[in-house]
């Protein structure tokens, strides 16, 4: 049986994690060692004290990626995660009438409903993509996205059908989010750290389309109105999908009524209803 001594006597550096990877394929626990190389020790580099390191490794991961891809600009698509795909929504509402469960059918009723979501990010990104193949490398558009299923997958899926890549910023979260199948594999990078991820996101970001979702959509468009708010990002067209389900949630004019912003904050941003608008407003606000 191969021992920890070993390892320090016969492993070349680029092999020290393949090594103890395979130390823990055989189930034996990983004790600390204070002689184990520092850049391939997971006790060391998991501690509290450690996190600025993690911090730079977060950073410099995709930042090495995507420039060795060649992405230099992209079109974030932010939106709910929990929004299905047409075909799937009705697979689920025949199985639910089916059942004769009331409740099942209801929850079918609003996936069909919700899943026109699924199809205009799908759609609006197929646009974007679209532009970007008559476009030389240094001035495409790539689709960016959170990486996860519903909208996101939706957009990744719009870039794939013409065939041209897309990036994937995951987040690792305590029930697993699989990145999904349209991710360019080389443009799928996996997050700890939210505060990283939407780094990534706003770091390359021509333009920010906010599609319906939840909490997490909230917080990212949030945190960008406040970056172009406070002029700590540049100006660039940030886009809300759909007039009945944004009215409907935000009232921004009450901030304005209670002096909590400006007038011209609400010019920020722009609310339509078709994935061509969404498309008109990138390529009017940078004259494409």
């Amino acid at each position: 049986m191969e021992t920890t001594e070993d390892i320090r006597e016969s492993t070349p550096l680029s092999d020290a994690w393949a090594a103890l990877q395979a130390h823990a394929d055989r189930g034996e626990p990983l004790e600390p060692d204070a002689y184990r190389l520092a850049f391939a020790d997971p006790e060391f580099l998991l501690r509290r004290e450690t996190r600025g390191i993690r911090f730079q490794l977060e950073l410099l991961k995709p930042d090495l990626g995507l420039a060795a891809a060649g992405i230099h600009h992209t079109v974030v698509v932010y939106g709910g995660a929990r929004f299905v795909a047409p075909e799937v929504a009705e697979q689920q509402l025949a199985i639910a009438r089916a059942a004769g469960d009331a409740q099942a059918l209801a929850l079918a009723e609003r996936a069909l409903r919700t899943s026109r979501y699924y199809d205009q990010a799908r759609a609006f990104a197929r646009l974007v993509a679209s532009y970007s193949l008559r476009q030389p490398q240094a001035e495409k558009l790539f689709i960016c996205t959170g990486g996860g299923p519903g909208v996101m997958e939706a957009a990744n899926r719009g870039a794939d059908d013409v065939g041209v890549p897309s990036v994937g910023l995951n987040i690792a979260l305590p029930h697993e989010q699989a990145t999904n199948p349209y991710v360019s594999p080389h443009l799928a990078f996996k997050f700890h750290y939210f505060a990283l991820r939407k780094m990534h996101f706003m770091m390359r970001a021509k333009a920010l389309v906010a599609f319906p979702g939840g909490f997490g959509t909230l917080d990212e468009l949030f945190e960008v109105l406040t970056l172009v708010q406070t002029r700590k990002a540049k100006p660039v067209p940030i886009v809300l999908f759909g007039h009945d389900y944004w009215n409907r949630l935000l009232n921004l004019e009450l901030l304005v009524e209670e002096g909590a912003i400006a007038p011209e904050d609400l010019a920020l941003y722009q609310i339509v209803d078709t994935p061509e608008a969404a498309w008109d407003a990138i390529r009017q606000f940078y004259g494409l």
